[in-house]
């Protein structure tokens, strides 16, 4: 048995050990599904009336620890469905499941550890007392049934499990860093943006120094991109839903599209997607051979209806920044077109300090031919449109990985696949090859022999949405951003209030050469201003007293690092000039 199955029978026999202890701690409550998970398990519940915490968990724990020497074996018997809905006629879950198993041709067992009876279709340890011993509870959330908000809303208890205590102290360590580098709780203890449940859930509200960063990125990708050969555009935040039944995203993505705006008898909608906007950019007049590849680019607003319950800080919200671009492309140019791309994206991930199979790797995803309700039907197409990416991919460093069915609709794509902190893994940035929309907008260019042929077209995103980049960003750096991205670079900390002046001259100097400063002028003492400096993550805290002012008529600065090392004391000059040659080179 390898080792991530046995990995995954004990987390899963620790669900079922949860159960019962939830079961005996609070009698009549109904347990759910409880499977293994990526570096754990959970188990849902429905406690009726009652209200659980995280304030439980030790209780819960305690429990399970004293049920564990009881439990000898794992024991198993095949039941009829007709058996499994009498002896889980009580519970409309485990009734739904049985069906659920039956109907896909599955064994249905009950195991009975003790005399805790569940039903169940997958593998267990062969001795709990002794391999169950290493566990850990760790917190509680809400999960709609089967994940659908149409369901009841249940109680979800997470855990771990390990083998040996110090693979669990090892990872408990790690999710401590982990909390300490969540982008939610930073980016509120650094302002860097908020959440109002009167704006709305989903919909970020960024604070001076967040606006800072974004505007920083911004920047860098459109400065970057004009030099690639992109045109950035504007296009309008909404459209009429024609547009997206023209595309045909309007099917496959109606649920998780705004509902429709109606005015003056046209139906709108917020754009969930910059694409249609930018075809109907390039169907505004003719064009040559001579003018493509054509490179259309745009940080785009984008608005897609996330389920509340899937939402997640920055990284999952409802309304968001894309840095998209369409190339369109005569098909002989299409994989040096998708090299640059990727060219691109590489570079862009290194300014930002992302390493390649260290903190990025790719997922090339694919298209299922047999599924024609979820993707167009046109199969050499998809093995033309498939051979390029793998031939693109095939050339580079980067770790790769294939994932049947997660392909858009139009065509196959290259994901670049991050985890956060807590070891979810999100797309970051994409590639997508498509050969239906030029087909469904007409597009057309007129090619070296004056005839009409019809281009491919290349989805393409540099950074992704800003919002999630900027969440791996922080997440990444724990706050602690590179001199170019940190919203505050220099603190001035004057010694004493007489130092007021010659700080807000120092100040105003370094403003003027693009430095964003700040000066504490709080009637605080110079220790606790070094601290504050710190706890925000400044790069540089620059001291000002008596001993700098003597030096001269030139303004000097004790410099220190947010990290504590003190760099001595500099003319201003020259800690200005410092300055500027590592915000211009990105360090």
């Amino acid at each position: 048995m390898s080792n991530s199955q046995n990995l995954d029978d004990l987390r899963h026999s620790a669900a079922h050990l949860l159960a019962a202890a939830v079961k005996q701690l609070w009698p009549g409550t109904l347990n759910a599904i409880g499977p293994a998970i990526e570096n754990g398990f959970y188990q849902d519940f429905d406690f009726g009336e009652v209200k659980i915490s995280e304030d439980d968990l030790s209780k819960i724990e305690k429990r399970m620890k004293q049920i564990l020497p009881s439990w000898n074996k794992f024991e198993f018997n095949e039941v009829s469905l007709k058996e499994a809905q009498e002896l889980f006629k009580d519970n409309p879950y485990k009734l739904e499941l049985a069906q659920e198993f039956a109907g896909e041709g599955k064994k249905l067992q009950t195991n009975n550890p003790g005399d805790f009876l569940d039903l169940c279709k997958m593998g267990h340890v062969e001795n709990p007392p002794k391999e169950l011993k290493h566990f850990k509870l760790l917190s509680v959330a809400g999960a709609y049934w089967q994940g659908s908000e149409k369901n009841k809303m249940l109680t979800r208890i997470y855990g771990t499990i390990f083998k040996t205590n110090e693979e669990l102290d090892e990872y408990l360590t790690m999710l401590e860093e982990a909390k300490k580098r969540d982008h939610k709780k930073l980016g509120k203890d650094l302002g860097l943006f908020t959440f109002s449940d009167l704006v709305g859930k989903g919909l970020p509200l960024w604070t001076p120094k967040g606006s800072t960063i974004r505007r920083e990125l911004e920047r860098f990708i459109i400065d970057e991109e004009i030099k690639r050969g992109y045109q950035h555009v504007y296009t309008p935040d909404i459209a009429k839903v024609d547009l997206y039944k023209t595309s045909g995203h309007y099917p496959y993505y109606k649920d998780s599209m705004y509902a429709p705006i109606q005015i003056e008898d046209e139906e709108f909608l917020l754009r969930p997607m910059t694409c249609p906007h930018h075809f109907e950019l390039f169907r505004s007049q003719p064009h040559s051979y001579r003018e493509l590849p054509m490179k259309i680019a745009e940080l785009a607003k984008l608005y897609r209806f996330e389920k509340s319950g899937e939402l997640m800080g920055l990284l999952r919200v409802r309304s968001f920044c894309l840095a998209d671009a369409h190339i369109i492309t005569p098909k002989k140019y299409a994989q040096k077109q998708i090299e640059e791309v990727l060219d691109l994206i590489e570079y862009m991930a290194g300014i930002l300090g992302f390493t390649a199979n260290t903190d990025y790797w790719y997922r090339l995803s694919l298209g299922d031919r047999k599924d024609e309700t979820k993707y167009f039907k046109d199969d050499k197409a998809w093995e033309e449109a498939e051979k390029v990416l793998r031939n693109v991919i095939q050339g580079r460093s980067v770790q790769c990985v294939e994932a049947p069915a997660e392909a858009a609709f139009y065509g196959p794509k290259i994901d670049i696949q991050m985890k956060n902190v807590n070891g979810r893994e999100d797309t970051a940035f994409t590639v997508q090859y498509d050969f239906v929309m030029p087909k469904r907008f007409k597009l057309s260019f007129t090619n070296e022999v004056g005839a009409e042929e019809e281009p491919v077209v290349i989805h393409r995103s540099s950074i992704g949405a800003i919002e999630r980049i900027i969440a791996f960003l922080i997440e990444k750096y724990a706050g602690a951003f590179p001199l170019w991205l940190s919203p505050v670079q220099v603190v001035i900390l004057p010694i004493a209030e007489r130092h007021n002046k010659k700080a807000e001259e120092a100040a105003n100097f370094l403003r003027e050469n693009g430095v964003r400063v700040e000066v504490n002028l709080d009637n605080k003492t110079l220790p606790n201003k070094i601290r504050e400096g710190t706890l925000q993550k400044i790069p540089y805290l620059c001291i000002i007293g008596d001993r700098e002012i003597e030096r001269g008529k030139k303004i000097n600065l004790s410099v220190r690092t947010r990290e504590g090392k003190d760099l001595g004391t500099m003319a201003i000059n020259e800690f200005c000039d410092k300055l500027k040659d590592n915000i211009e080179k990105k360090n």
